[in-house]
């Protein structure tokens, strides 16, 4: 993926993302439970967006300490707390400093293997690290509706949950747990749910075609997704993975 183009997007995006992140918020609640037995004393929010990480993981930590970390400036001024401009693909962190790792709806703009590698280096041993993650079946409607329209690819592809728990153990960690879940949903129309990737910044990135579309093809895209259409609106799933693990002390 294109780090710049993805920085830029998210850059452009940092003033909408908390109106529009309900996916985003819904995801960091079930990653949150799937850390009933933590106790940790230093936490890194890695990918911290606007801080709803933050605010989540402050009101079960309230004694813990809390660093977060982006790369896109803009949404890194919006959080609050201890901030640290840094790709998390190459933290500037000393080795052993959290006993947490925490990183929501991040890792899948990423290199999990390179992520997986930092994390490790940045935990205590014995240290954990939750992560979510979007799986290949999201926004499955509409990469159908646009099955076909062009050569280019209109929804990103992304890693299995198999393969997220191969890049964690493979790095080392142990105790590897992977969840999947589908989470549905529901927009008003096409432009309502493009609106919204487009206020969270998902809208700029993957092998996009350099032009804009003409009117014969959005109509057939949004005559395809239309078909869909259910009672509460037209669907849009999310394929959510949730990885937790602990580093090992040998």
């Amino acid at each position: 993926m294109n780090k710049h183009a993805i920085r830029r997007s998210f850059d452009r995006a940092a003033g909408s993302y908390d109106a529009a992140a309900a996916l985003q918020r819904e995801v960091g609640g079930l990653l949150l439970e799937s850390l009933s037995n933590a106790q940790p004393a230093t936490i890194l929010d890695a990918g911290c967006g606007t801080g709803h990480g933050l605010r989540l993981l402050s009101a079960r930590w309230p004694h813990a300490r809390l660093i977060a970390t982006d790369f896109a400036p803009a949404m890194l001024a919006a959080a609050p707390g201890e901030r640290v401009g840094a790709d998390i693909e190459a933290l500037p962190f000393t080795a052993s400093a959290f006993d947490l790792y925490w990183s929501n709806l991040t890792i899948q703009w990423c290199d999990a293997s390179r992520v997986f590698r930092e994390a490790a280096r940045a935990l205590v041993p014995g240290g954990q690290i939750a992560v979510s993650s979007l799986g290949p079946g999201t926004l499955a409607e509409l990469d159908d509706a646009f099955s076909g329209i062009d050569p280019y690819r209109h929804v990103l592809e992304f890693s299995s949950a198999p393969a997220l728990a191969n890049a964690c153990e493979t790095t080392g960690f142990r105790n590897v747990a992977v969840e999947t879940r589908t989470l549905r949903h529901h927009h008003l129309d096409l432009k309502s749910l493009l609106s919204t990737l487009k206020s969270l910044g998902a809208n700029q990135v993957g092998n996009r075609r350099p032009g804009m579309m003409g009117r014969r093809a959005w109509q057939t895209v949004g005559a395809r997704y239309e078909l869909l259409r259910e009672s509460d609106g037209l669907p849009a799933t999310w394929e959510v993975i949730l990885c937790t693990a602990i580093k090992p002390f040998s």
